[in-house]
């Protein structure tokens, strides 16, 4: 889950990086009211889970309350890169001298965490990597010795940071590594980290992703969440445990295990080529244990997808067995009724293959057409959804 501007800070600060005050409002009376209240010049910032926010005029400073309330209102219902902008934080303007950038990353090649600092923050850190990729230090961290104050000297040296900061910025890189451990994050980035006029080290502006896995870890992380920029499909599923991610295709793909969905969405996508353009339109992953109710539960959910022009079932039974999926196919057929009205292709092999595909020849439900191999079943299902999506076009 990616976090707002203001919720990174809020997450920051309870962790004892050095941040500045400030309140998230969501309309423009309400900012004038909060740069009233912190009396002074006041910057106001859009909050949205995209980059560029200055650059598209989200960012803007104010020198009065009345100035503060005007900026809020052009900038709330603002579109930034597909985002809405739904509220404003507002924040004291900070007198800067330098801007540096810090993050700690999970870093999925290597099986381990990285640490990432440059004293040239304040731009995108892609385009510091790219122009002068010597100014990006990359340190990698043991995951399990973790940061210590040696680790953040260490840190702080690689990226050249001046004597009379580097300190301050080791401490912070310390509060850093506690926020990422602490709250199981796989991404904390601070950009720009800054040094103002007093010579005080503030995280400015931060991003922060958290590890959904780790929920169960962190029950107040439920708040964070913001269902209004939340794929809807997406909360249903996860409301009912299910590992599914929204795409922008045509075909609905169930399996059973990460890898044999994944490789689902690349055969599709390949015979979608054939069938004008055809495209997966979901990751959804049963899980190697999956029992009929969770199969008629990712049915009902991918049905419910008016993208969805067609589904295609793969399953190679293991733990699941095969009749358990077709029980759940038809039990959600059944369900579902006459909102059940797009073609289902299922591919069964494995466990128990022979009854599941007995249990489906039995029901003889319109809908459903079995096919045995993984390619056929990829450039039957395309098909269908090329069909389908031309007669409502």
């Amino acid at each position: 889950m990616d976090l707002y501007e203001y919720q990174a800070r809020d997450l920051f600060g309870a962790h004892g990086v050095p941040v500045l005050a400030g309140g998230v409002v969501t309309t423009s009376e309400q900012a004038g009211a909060a740069a009233a209240e912190l009396d002074g010049t006041v910057v106001v910032k859009a909050q949205v889970k995209a980059g560029g926010r200055g650059k598209a005029g989200g960012v803007q400073l104010a020198t009065t309350p009345q100035e503060a309330r005007r900026k809020a209102a052009a900038i709330l219902g603002m579109d930034i890169k597909g985002h809405t902008v739904r509220r404003v934080l507002v924040t004291p303007a900070c007198d800067i001298v330098a801007e540096y950038y810090l993050s700690f990353i999970l870093d999925r090649t290597h099986r381990s965490f990285l640490a990432m600092a440059s004293v040239q923050g304040g731009m995108d850190i892609e385009e510091v990597a790219a122009t002068a990729p010597e100014a990006l230090a990359k340190v990698p961290v043991d995951p399990v010795a973790g940061v210590d104050a040696r680790k953040a000297a260490e840190i702080v040296q690689a990226a050249g940071f001046p004597a009379e900061v580097a300190g301050a910025v080791a401490d912070t890189v310390l509060k850093l590594w506690e926020v990422f451990v602490a709250e199981d994050a796989t991404l904390v980035e601070v950009n720009p980290l800054v040094r103002d006029r007093q010579g005080a080290i503030i995280a400015l502006d931060g991003k922060v992703t958290l590890d959904d896995n780790a929920g169960f870890r962190h029950p107040d992380h439920a708040e964070l969440a913001d269902p209004a920029n939340q794929d809807p499909l997406e909360v249903r599923a996860k409301a009912r445990h299910l590992n599914y991610v929204k795409l922008d295709g045509q075909v609905g793909i169930i399996g059973n295990g990460a890898g044999l969905v994944m490789s689902t969405l690349d055969v599709v996508a390949y015979a979608g080529q054939a069938h004008g353009g055809m495209k997966p339109a979901n990751f959804l992953d049963i899980g190697g244990g999956a029992n009929a109710q969770v199969m008629a539960d990712g049915l009902d959910i991918i049905l419910g997808d008016p993208d969805v022009h067609a589904v295609f079932v793969n399953v190679f039974g293991g733990i699941t067995a095969c009749d358990q999926v077709a029980t759940g196919i038809v039990q959600a057929l059944n369900i579902l009724g006459d909102a059940a009205a797009k073609p289902l292709v299922v591919r069964l092999d494995g466990n128990n293959v022979a009854e599941g595909r007995r249990i489906l020849a039995d029901a003889a439900h319109p809908l459903v057409t079995m096919v045995d191999t993984m390619d056929a079943a990829a450039d039957k299902a395309a098909e269908l959804a090329a069909l389908t999506f031309a007669k409502g076009a």
